[in-house]
């Protein structure tokens, strides 16, 4: 099946996957599934960029 590609708020994607929440779980846990699995690593890259760096200390 042909993919596109969506480009949603992650409060839409909440929002998304809230809506799947109420849906029969039979239907719809390989779409939830497939969100998150490409979600997660997004949200962790986004996560290390705002970390604060460690100091590195002088010698």
């Amino acid at each position: 099946m042909k993919e596109i590609t969506l480009k949603v708020t992650i409060d839409e994607a909440n929002l998304i996957l809230e809506a799947l929440g109420s849906q029969s779980y039979k239907k719809v846990f390989a779409l939830v599934a497939k969100i998150q699995q490409q979600a997660t690593p997004q949200l962790q890259e986004e996560q290390k960029q705002a970390a604060p760096h460690p100091k590195k200390s002088d010698r």
